[in-house]
């Protein structure tokens, strides 16, 4: 067992085989702000399991395109002006129509700050 208490100027972490006394001890005085977590809890990497991979199949570069410039705020006109590209470029490639270029996926990486392999 783990027993954290974080709260403003105390912070302590008590595990191993903690006696019930203890444990009550803590939650009397620490309430709101004691985090209490069984060891045994397994923690596993989101990517390896079976539904991740499953949308990451579904997840196409013209959805990535159009999730990326929605989520920045930018409608296809303004993406356009930043890739010096019509918009009907961007909607062509946000639907699938035009594939995205390694040189555009550049470029696209540039602007969202992520890798230019999501793109492609």
């Amino acid at each position: 067992m783990l027993a954290v208490v974080k709260m403003p100027h105390t912070s302590f972490t008590v595990s191993g085989d903690i006696p019930e006394n203890i444990l009550n001890i803590l939650k009397t005085y620490y309430k709101k702000h004691l985090i209490l977590e069984d060891e045994k809890s397994e923690y596993v990497e989101a990517s390896t399991m079976d539904w991740y991979k499953e949308a990451e199949k579904r997840q196409t570069p013209a959805k990535t395109l159009r999730f990326y410039r929605i989520l920045n705020k930018l409608t296809q006109v303004q993406l356009a002006e930043k890739l010096g590209v019509t918009k009907q470029f961007i909607s062509n490639m946000e639907t699938g129509q035009k594939p995205i270029s390694r040189k555009t996926a550049y470029l696209l990486s540039e602007i969202f700050g992520i890798d230019a392999g999501r793109f492609i």
